[in-house]
C-alpha cells in the first residue's frame, strides 16, 4: 500500500492574511524531489477545538503528516496541548528536549557575555517548549536546537510537529524524510507530462482522460484557464505518475488529442 503524506498548517496569521503561507509549495517541492507526493492539506487557526479535531482526524488514519506551527510556548501556541488531547495522553517535559533547550540557553548567555541562570523566570518558561505528549520522539532543529516532536498513533499515523518558521521547519522536514522515509523515496521515478490545449472543451475530452486512466497506471489531470496572461483561454492536460507509465500514457494522450482535432501548444515536462 502506498504511503500517503498530509500537511497541517496552524496559524491565525495565515487565515487573516497577515502572512502568506509558504509551507504548502515547499512541502510539495520537497516530496516531489524524492518521488513522493502530497495527498492532502488542512489549514486551521489558533483555536484549540479546531486544532484538536484536525489532529484527531490525522491520528485516526495511517498517513505521514507534517504539522507546522503552534508548538511554541506563548499563549497563542496550542498545538502541543492539542496533540496530547487528540491522542488521549498527558504532557510532560521531554528529557532530551530539556537538554537541548538548556544547551541553547547556555549558548545565548555565552554570546551575550552573561552567566547562565536557569532559575531566571524567562529561562524557566522556555522549558515549556519541550513539554510534549508522553511517548513523543524528538525532531532535531539544526537552526537553534529547539526541537520539534513526532507522535505515532495506535492506528499507525505518524505526525511530525514543526515550528511555523520556514527557516526551521523546512530543514527539519528534510531531515525526517531522509532519515525515516528514505525507503519510500523514488528519486527520478516520478514524472509529469502535459500540453497546452486550445479550443477544446473538457467535457469532450473527458472520455479520452477516462480511457487513459483505465488502461495506464497514471493520473490524468485537467487544468482549465480562462485568462492566462500568455495562453489566454486554454486547458493544460497531462498525466503524472511513475516515469515509465507516464511516457506511454502521454503518447496515447497526444494521439487522442490529435484525433479530436485539438490545437496543441507548448508541452511541459516535470520530473
Amino acid at each position: 500500500m502506498t504511503t500517503a503524506f498530509g500537511l497541517i498548517i496552524v496559524g491565525d496569521e495565515i487565515l487573516s492574511g497577515k502572512r502568506s503561507d509558504k509551507h504548502l509549495p515547499k512541502v510539495i517541492e520537497l516530496l516531489t524531489q524524492r518521488g513522493l507526493a502530497l495527498s492532502w492539506m488542512r489549514l486551521v487557526g489558533d483555536d484549540r477545538e479546531h486544532i484538536t479535531a484536525a489532529l484527531r482526524d490525522a491520528f485516526a488514519g495511517n498517513d505521514v503528516v507534517f504539522s507546522c506551527g503552534g508548538i511554541g510556548a506563548t499563549p497563542d501556541d496550542h498545538t502541543r496541548q492539542c496533540a496530547a488531547a487528540a491522542l488521549g495522553v498527558e504532557l510532560a517535559l521531554h528529557p532530551e528536549a530539556q537538554q537541548l533547550i538548556e544547551s541553547r540557553m547556555r549558548d545565548q548567555a555565552a554570546e551575550q557575555g552573561q552567566v547562565f541562570a536557569p532559575e531566571r523566570p524567562d529561562n524557566v518558561h522556555r522549558y515549556n517548549m519541550g513539554v510534549f505528549p508522553v511517548g513523543a520522539r524528538i525532531i532535531p532543529n539544526p537552526y537553534n536546537k529547539i526541537p520539534g516532536f513526532s507522535c505515532t498513533s495506535p492506528a499507525g499515523a505518524q505526525v511530525h510537529f514543526l515550528p511555523g518558521f520556514p527557516v526551521m521547519a523546512w530543514p527539519m522536514i528534510e531531515g525526517v524524510l531522509d532519515t525515516q522515509y528514505a525507503h519510500l523515496q523514488r528519486r527520478g521515478a516520478w514524472a509529469e507530462r502535459s500540453v497546452i490545449v486550445f479550443g477544446a472543451m473538457e467535457a469532450v475530452l473527458t472520455p479520452l482522460m477516462e480511457q487513459i486512466e483505465r488502461t495506464h497506471p497514471v493520473k490524468v489531470f485537467s487544468l482549465p484557464s480562462v485568462d492566462h496572461p500568455e495562453y489566454g483561454r486554454h486547458i493544460e492536460l497531462g498525466v503524472k505518475g511513475a516515469a515509465d507509465g507516464v511516457l506511454a500514457a502521454y503518447g496515447v494522450l497526444l494521439a487522442g488529442l490529435r484525433v479530436h482535432g485539438a490545437s496543441l501548444g507548448p508541452e511541459m515536462v516535470r520530473d
